[in-house]
């Protein structure tokens, strides 16, 4: 199985660029769970507790998932829920770190956030501000990691 972690900044086309790759080279695309989560509670304002079942979700689909052949391709992962921890509540579960580690993606794509953020109920970052720091933060843990990344622009 080849891992491609697709994860970036809200309204940077991550789903629709996951959704493209995983046509393109017949893969498996793994959409996003924090979108449905909120969508489903009506609100973007989630609890710590509300934040590790979606955590814990997206690693029951990297169990689920560890054995497909081809290609994988995430729009968004632990990175994202991880760097929403620290952003959120100042710290992450030890768990979280230990699962990032135990289910690595072979490659990262960076989406940058070159494009207008696009009003959407399921988010809440709209701001160039804000999008540049989560950014930074999901470019650093990708280091931090060691694994190859790219970044993708619209240019």
């Amino acid at each position: 199985m080849y891992r491609v972690g697709i994860i970036g900044p809200e309204s940077t086309g991550k789903s629709s660029l996951a959704q493209y790759l995983a046509k393109r080279y017949k893969g498996t695309y793994v959409p996003e769970y924090a979108r449905t989560y909120v969508e489903q509670k009506g609100t973007t304002e989630v609890t710590w507790d509300e934040l590790c079942d979606i955590a814990r979700y997206q690693i029951k689909e990297l169990e689920r998932l560890s054995g497909e052949a081809g290609p994988t391709f995430f729009d968004t992962e632990l990175i994202v829920t991880k760097v929403w921890f620290d952003y959120a509540f100042g710290h992450v579960p030890e768990w979280l770190n230990e699962n990032i580690h135990r289910y690595p993606m072979d490659v990262y794509l960076l989406t940058y956030p070159d494009v207008p953020w696009i009003p959407d109920p399921a988010r809440s970052n709209g701001s160039d501000e804000i999008r540049m720091e989560l950014f930074h933060r999901y470019e650093a843990e990708i280091q931090a990691l060691d694994i190859p990344y790219y970044i993708i622009t619209h240019a």
